[in-house]
């Protein structure tokens, strides 16, 4: 498999006879697509099939033992929230977010598109960091790193207008903002330099540039203001009987910043986004041999409940969007032994995220997440028992993983090496 390409090269754009069929490029776009695509990895992976992985299936419960410890550690009451971006604006007791929203007027439209502005920005720039890099809070002096080093820096960068161009708010993401942003405003915003490598700056830089560019041409989505939190109010007209389904959320941002990603796949013209290709994908159109993951986006819709709900709009269906493929989720079920490399020396190795290897292990983790997730919600008991799996990938998943990463690793990095460009981790 080769390696993911770079920024700056073409899309892969699939040419087989079925490309033709752009509806079935576009089923390929939402959460159920990716939970079907997975579990066909999971599959081939019960049977035996799989080039890189061995699969346990048998060490889940303890899984799930080991997650149900972490959360009641977390959250003794399972007051849980869902994995949000929201949660890593809080350094030392004190919330950011709340912090800027004090300040804000009470029209409650335009307090959601300032957190549409700011959550879209923070969880775009939040692609894995790298070992090196930290971010001393200008308010607190904390020393951060990783995703909650990137969350405060990415607040303050918003806080201080890094994205807007002021016309009528500093505390605003709008076209022009984001196409004017250069990797050394961002490098200055997030305290990166030669001694302190942010791992692909220009690519997180570049990432923002063609969001804004995508908002000029996309009016439709993103309103006449020409800023991200038009979104919000495509949403809310949207709304039926004032709910919004959480798989409407996640498919008007994969149209929305399908444009955006360096270098992805496109099918019969429709840009995939975060999806790639696995030998054990069947299908019998132009879509065989690709897995959808929409990590960041499905991160994202996950960060837009508060928004909407706090406008007063009710959010649905959140168990239709699925776990997150991503490194700390992946690396609980590598570091619990659900799961074994087939080849002892692909830790040691730097892997592309295109990489079938990397792909293998994205996919497996999406589909154990939705059998562990009830084995958790049993031991958890009554109280237990109707948290959605954005509540246990907040208090139990991400956080397991990252724990049993500093237990097995000095740098709590994850079990396999990943190059990144800014833009999938």
């Amino acid at each position: 498999m080769a390696p993911s390409q770079e920024l700056g090269q073409e899309a892969d754009h699939v040419s087989t006879p079925a490309v033709a069929d752009r509806g079935a490029a576009l089923g390929l776009l939402g959460a159920v697509a990716v939970r079907e695509r997975c579990g066909q990895v999971l599959a081939a992976g019960l049977e035996g099939r799989l080039r890189h992985f061995a699969l346990a299936a048998d060490r889940l419960p303890a899984v799930a033992d080991y997650v149900t410890t972490t959360i009641r550690a977390n959250y003794p009451g399972l007051d849980i929230p869902l994995h949000a971006r929201w949660r890593h604006f809080r350094v030392a007791g004190a919330d950011r977010w709340q912090a800027i929203a004090a300040g804000l007027d009470h029209d409650p439209d335009e307090r959601a598109r300032v957190r549409f502005d700011l959550a879209v920005t923070s969880v775009l720039l939040d692609a894995g960091a790298g070992p090196r890099w930290q971010y001393r809070d200008p308010v607190t002096g904390t020393l951060l790193a990783r995703s909650e080093g990137l969350a405060i820096a990415s607040i303050e960068a918003f806080r201080n207008g890094l994205f807007s161009t002021g016309r009528s708010s500093r505390l605003e993401a709008d076209a022009p903002g984001l196409m004017r942003l250069t990797p050394d405003r961002l490098a200055e915003a997030f305290q990166a330099g030669p001694g302190n490598p942010l791992a692909g700056l220009e690519g997180r830089a570049a990432l923002l540039n063609r969001l804004g560019a995508t908002i000029v041409t996309r009016p439709d989505l993103f309103g006449a203001g020409g800023r991200i939190g038009g979104l919000y109010d495509r949403l809310r007209t949207g709304a039926t009987a004032g709910a919004v389904e959480a798989s409407d959320i996640l498919v008007l941002l994969l149209e929305a910043l399908g444009p955006i990603w360096p270098g992805r796949m496109t099918l019969a013209g429709v840009p995939l986004g975060d999806t790639w290709r696995h030998s054990a994908i069947m299908a019998s159109d132009g879509t065989a041999g690709l897995v959808p993951f929409h990590k960041l986006s499905q991160w994202l819709a996950y960060s837009l409940v508060e928004p909407l709900e706090e406008a007063g709009l009710r959010v649905a269906g959140l168990d239709g969007l699925t776990g997150l493929a991503e490194y700390r989720n992946g690396g609980l079920f590598l570091d619990l032994g659900v799961l074994t490399p087939k080849d002892p020396g692909l830790t040691a190795r730097l892997l592309a995220p295109g990489d079938e290897p990397i792909v293998e292990w994205r996919a497996l983790t999406v589909a154990l997440l939705d059998r562990l997730a009830p084995l958790v919600r049993e031991r958890l008991g009554p109280a237990g028992r109707d948290l959605p799996l954005g509540a246990i990938l907040e208090g139990g998943t991400w956080s397991a993983g990252r724990r049993i990463a500093r237990e097995r690793r000095a740098d709590g990095g994850p079990p396999l090496r990943i190059e990144s460009d800014g833009s999938v981790f």
